[in-house]
This record gives structure tokens, C-alpha cells and sequence, in this order.
């Protein structure tokens, strides 16, 4: 529990300036908890991003600077842990958990836009319209394993979020951990990037980095919050 804890700190200090272009919906606590079930809110006019700026969010998102420092980041907790112990100390041990870290965060963020677009789905980030700070937290974390579909924007239970922290660690597991590691290893490394996920959200929510922040101005303001809409979106 201490890595996932130092996982979702290290998300959210990266993404809290890094990820401000989101929308915002309106409702109360209780709109929100229905709507999980009935896909039915009140929510302010909603833009459905165009497939360049899904293709920009993906790569970003993927390749980007944060996904390699969080994964740099992870490495350094697994070097630290020694885990996994066959891939030994020094700079090729770190080498190896940076490259795995990476191949896990990559192949995740690769299923959750991909499945999502075969489902059509947006899964990208809306910021909540309510104020404070517990139904804030709320909505931050249903909101990784919720996603908005169809002219509307109604929310969805996502079958793609869901599947794609697993999807990452799955394949680390049975592509190059070493053999002893199985299916129970996949589902806690799993676990642990949902948790990251749930921060990133967490960071988008609570964090600002409006359109003149240092980041911006560097051209790093993006990831999987949704843009703001306009002619370029």
C-alpha cells in the first residue's frame, strides 16, 4: 500500500499542472449518483472531441513527458524494493523497470483509447460544476470508470477504463516478468495503476493550470482532460 500511496502522489504532483483543458457539468451529489445509473444529468452543452484531438490527447498521453516521468518515477520504487529481484541492481536493473513500467503505462493508456473508440466512447475528463470538496473527491473517482456517449454526452459505465490498467499489467506479466510472476501478480499490479489512474482524475479536478500557466506556455498543458471547446477542437 505505501508504493500505490507514493504512486498516486507522484500522479498528482506531475498532472496537477499539466492538466487543466477539461469541461465541468452541474449537478448536486445526488444528480451525480443517478446518473451513474441512468446515464441522465443535467449537463451544460456537451462538445464531443473531434478525432484530432483524441489522436493529440493519445499521444500525449502515452509518449508523453509525464508518462515517462511517472514511469522513471516507479522504476526508482521497484529499484528501491528490488522488484522484480531476477532483474538485479545497478543502471541495467533500472534500465529494465523503466523499460517495463513504460510497456505497462503504454500498452494501458493504448487500450483505454483504442477500446474506447471502438465503443464509442469519450473517456476523457470533465471537471465537476459542485463546489465542494467531498463530492469533488466523488466525482473525480467514479469518473474513472465513467465515460460519455452518444450527440449528448451521457455518462456510461466504461467497460474500456476498466479493462485497460489490466490490460497493461497482463501483458508485462505474461510478456517478460519472469516466469514465477501470474495471473495474481497482473491483477495487483493492476490495481496499483488504477490507483495512479484515480489520482490523475483526482489532480484534474482539484489542480489548476489555466491558459497562461508555465506549462501551458511549453505547450504541455494536455493529456486526458477534455479541451475546451472551440474552432481548433
Amino acid at each position: 500500500m505505501t508504493r500505490a500511496f507514493l504512486v498516486i502522489a507522484m500522479v498528482a504532483t506531475l498532472a496537477a499542472p499539466a492538466k487543466s483543458q477539461v469541461q465541468s457539468y452541474s449537478g448536486e451529489p445526488s444528480e451525480a449518483v443517478a446518473g451513474v445509473a441512468t446515464g441522465q444529468l443535467g449537463l451544460q452543452a456537451y462538445e464531443r472531441p473531434t478525432q484530432r484531438t483524441m489522436a493529440s490527447n493519445y499521444f500525449f498521453d502515452a509518449f508523453g513527458p509525464y508518462p515517462i516521468a511517472g514511469s522513471a518515477f516507479a522504476a526508482g520504487i521497484n529499484q528501491f524494493s528490488n522488484s522484480p529481484p531476477e532483474w538485479n541492481q545497478g543502471v541495467k536493473g533500472y534500465s529494465r523497470r523503466f523499460g517495463s513500467d513504460f510497456g505497462i503505462a503504454v500498452v494501458g493508456t493504448t487500450t483505454r483509447y483504442g477500446l474506447a473508440q471502438a465503443f464509442k466512447e469519450d473517456t476523457l475528463y470533465y471537471r465537476c460544476e459542485c463546489s465542494s470538496i467531498l463530492p469533488r473527491m466523488r466525482h473525480a473517482v467514479l469518473s474513472s470508470l465513467i465515460a460519455r456517449r452518444g450527440a449528448d454526452g451521457h455518462r456510461v459505465f466504461s467497460f474500456p477504463a476498466l479493462i485497460a490498467p489490466y490490460a497493461g499489467s497482463m501483458t508485462a506479466v505474461y510478456g517478460w516478468y519472469p516466469n514465477r510472476y501470474g495471473a495474481k501478480d497482473a491483477f495487483r499490479i493492476g490495481n496499483y495503476s488504477m490507483l495512479a489512474y484515480m489520482g490523475e482524475n483526482v489532480s484534474l479536478e482539484f489542480f489548476y493550470s489555466g491558459p497562461h500557466s508555465l506549462l501551458a506556455r511549453m505547450h504541455l498543458n494536455n493529456a486526458h482532460g477534455s479541451p475546451e471547446p472551440g474552432p481548433n477542437h
